[in-house]
């Protein structure tokens, strides 16, 4: 998601949070998914940012009206743009999702496509044993390949010709998932969409940063910062150095995925 929004909003500055000390959040319960989302937002507001975009779909199906609440900013969330471009590319009219658990459970990706008002018909997958494998930096051993036939299977039976990445850590395994789906699936990460959704929402309230001077990112974690450094260069490449830790929210063990 930082990717996208670098690319379409380069003089934009990044204030990137990520929660890994309570990682990961998929299979915790809403409410506390909620209470973790809810620090963040006070976090991130306290460093005066101007808009949040919650680049997670477990925090986005617990907290977003919460998260909303708390910030006094603009929030975009991913699953309605995801959902979008799906509903756009599809050609049978037969929708795949995988996410975390907590995604699947809520239902969240069902009430976004029936407010399209398309015909489509969406089938879900909880792949709960991707993102640690991401985290691990593991995206094709024979394991994984395993799991992805065991979690993707039932999508492929159900013919979908299109899967949304319901994860933001999944975009990482697409070369995996589209071998096991065949190339015949059009795979849909959120993303690039919702990137385009901020740039709009920053023109239409006046909120695009016009000074010339190339802007400065903060990357900051609530856990090992080395640890996440080397996380977040998996996704946005070698540019990332300076990692600190985000001091001021509460955690007692246990992410922002």
């Amino acid at each position: 998601m930082a990717r996208a929004v670098l690319d379409l909003l380069p003089q934009e500055p990044i204030v990137y949070l990520g929660d890994g000390a309570r990682f990961p959040y998929g299979p915790r319960p809403l409410g506390e998914i909620r209470r973790f989302a809810v620090e963040i937002a006070e976090e991130l507001v306290r460093r005066d940012v101007k808009m949040i975009v919650v680049a997670c779909n477990s925090v986005e199906v617990a907290a977003i009206s919460e998260v909303t609440d708390a910030a006094g900013v603009p929030v975009i969330g991913v699953i309605d743009p995801g959902v979008r471009a799906a509903v756009r590319a599809t050609r049978n009219g037969r929708i795949g999702m995988i996410g975390t658990e907590a995604t699947v459970r809520s239902g969240a990706y069902e009430r976004a496509v029936a407010a399209t008002g398309a015909r489509v018909e969406l089938f879900t997958r909880a792949c709960p044993a991707f993102v640690e494998h991401v985290e691990r930096g593991d995206t094709s051993s024979e394991e994984l390949l395993a799991l992805a036939h065991g979690y993707l299977e039932p999508l492929r039976a159900a013919g979908v010709d299109t899967l949304i990445l319901g994860c933001t850590h999944y975009p990482l395994l697409s070369g995996l998932i589209s071998y096991v789906m065949g190339d015949g699936v059009v795979l849909v990460s959120s993303a690039e969409e919702t990137a385009k959704d901020v740039y709009a929402r920053l023109l239409r309230e006046g909120l695009l940063r016009d000074d010339p001077e190339p802007p400065t990112h903060e990357w900051l974690t609530t856990g090992d910062p080395e640890a996440f450094r080397r996380l977040v260069r998996r996704f946005l490449g070698p540019d990332v150095h300076d990692v600190r830790v985000a001091q001021a929210i509460p955690v007692g063990g246990g992410a922002w995925s």
